[in-house]
């Protein structure tokens, strides 16, 4: 499944470096004996990782939502290393509320990072790798890339967008030898509840039923201060990745988590039960002289 002989000087650009997944990826990476391009917002926070491995880092200012930065964060990486062969869209966060009540700020904001700020990174990265002819692109979804959830409904609908892109990039790209991966996480022993979280402050009654108890335990967690115990271990999550990376057959999907897997197989049993029950509806709407014969 692996190839021995894969290089392990590979260039890694990962963005939202400063904590979380992208943290422990960036982290695992270098002890693994590669080269990354770190960005973050603020990179006082990564600065302990250049010191670690200063020969074999770059640390570049990087906010996905500024076209400007992304340009300059991908030019310095190639002037100072010539190539990037591992793209890692990591940046990005969650907004918890009803639809109803998410402000159309609070959407716009949600799909500028997790959204538009990936294709902005991404389509400025391909040049490279089209020259290249190599390399590989991995953005990080999310369960909810793929499962909606009541609560989640704006970060879903970003996230499903991301996917959408990626499954049709994989077929641009993989005939020139660029490969694509969604990666899929579940619940992970991140901060990403009390870090990357932001619960609207709008909340109508008649949605309480359905998110209130979601949102509760959330405030509770940043309030309190209270220690939420996820069962993904993200320094095994990073190992998982570059397994992916490191395989002549990488996914187009890699789902991290066994919760993960559980949601996704579900959902999938769901479609499959009302795709059956509504075949005679859904195939009956061809023109009579239409011959269906699936």
């Amino acid at each position: 499944m692996v190839n021995p002989s894969v290089s392990q000087t590979r260039i890694w650009f990962i963005t939202g470096c400063s904590k979380g997944l992208g943290r422990a990826l960036a982290e695992t990476v270098l002890e693994h004996g590669e080269t990354v391009v770190l960005t973050a917002r603020n990179l006082q926070q990564i600065e302990d990782l250049v010191i670690r491995f200063p020969n074999r880092t770059l640390a570049v200012k990087l906010d996905v939502t500024k076209p400007e930065e992304v340009r300059e964060a991908v030019k310095q990486a190639i002037a100072k290393f010539r190539r990037i062969d591992v793209l890692v869209n990591n940046a990005g966060y969650g907004v918890l509320g009803a639809i109803e009540e998410v402000k159309d700020e609070e959407v716009r904001s949600q799909f500028e990072t997790n959204f538009f700020g990936v294709l902005e990174v991404l389509r400025t990265v391909l040049p490279q790798m089209r020259q290249q002819r190599s390399g590989h692109i991995l953005n990080i979804s999310s369960v909810g890339g793929f499962v909606s959830y009541a609560g989640t409904g704006i970060y879903n609908g970003a996230k499903f967008a991301l996917e959408g892109i990626s499954e049709a990039l994989a077929q641009e790209v993989t005939p020139l030898g660029i490969k694509i991966t969604i990666v899929e996480p579940g619940a992970f022993r991140t901060d990403f509840v009390t870090g990357s979280l932001v619960i609207t402050d709008i909340q109508i009654n008649d949605y309480e039923p359905v998110i209130g108890e979601m949102r509760q335990g959330a405030r509770d967690i940043l309030d309190m201060k209270l220690e939420f115990k996820e069962p993904g271990n993200p320094k095994k999550a990073a190992l998982a990745i570059i397994k992916a990376v490191d395989s002549d057959n990488p996914p187009l999907r890699l789902v991290l988590g066994e919760d993960a897997i559980y949601a996704i197989n579900a959902k999938l049993e769901s479609v499959k039960t009302e795709l059956d029950a509504w075949k005679e509806v859904s195939v009956n709407t061809a023109f009579d002289e239409v011959l269906v014969t699936k």
